[in-house]
């Protein structure tokens, strides 16, 4: 069976959770209003539509659970397709269009990586980071470099904060290699 398109990066955030612990839709919703993962929407409106675009594609399935009293809640498990998605889309190469585009998805990757794939494809993902980010800083640097005389404060002070932002994620990466490789 064929993907229905592609998972966007709520539907693996959905997926990964899930993969995590088995959820309701509501248990998602907890998860998005109390958790670092606010940045996702905890909108029933986004959340309950995505799982059923997951279990359509077969990613998940869902069981009804009887619940307190009469009440009644669809609890949905990662299917051996959605497992092997997950590890697809952790294992996928980091391009520098992931740098550009914002990191918030590299990090659900990476946040993922270890309990889904073990903790090589999470070394891999911190090495190509870094990798990546070696080259993305030095053309950051040049770039400011070369607008000095012809931008305005704040938009030099905008571009200096950027790069110092990736300086302290390329020093994050050497300190989690090395946590990796028991040094730390």
């Amino acid at each position: 069976m064929r993907t229905m398109g592609k998972i966007p990066s709520l539907g693996y955030a959905i997926l990964g959770l899930i993969q995590q612990k088995p959820c309701s839709g509501y248990d998602v919703r907890k998860i998005f209003s109390g958790t670092a993962m606010k940045s996702y929407s905890d909108s029933p409106g986004a959340i309950y539509p995505a799982l059923r675009r997951l279990e359509k594609q077969g990613m998940i399935r869902g069981r009804i659970q009887q619940g307190a009293g009469l009440r009644r809640r669809q609890v949905f498990s990662v299917t051996a397709k959605g497992s092997a998605e997950l590890r697809r889309w952790i294992s996928q190469p980091l391009t520098r269009g992931d740098v550009d585009g914002g990191l918030k998805e590299v990090m659900l990757r990476f946040a993922f990586s270890e309990p889904v794939s073990g903790a090589d494809a999470s070394i891999q993902l911190l090495s190509a980071l870094r990798a990546q980010l070696e080259e993305y800083v030095p053309g950051l640097r040049l770039q400011l470099e070369a607008g000095k005389a012809v931008m305005p404060r704040s938009g030099r002070l905008a571009l200096e904060s950027g790069i110092r932002s990736f300086e302290c994620l390329q020093e994050w990466t050497k300190y989690a290699l090395a946590i990796y490789a028991g040094k730390e």
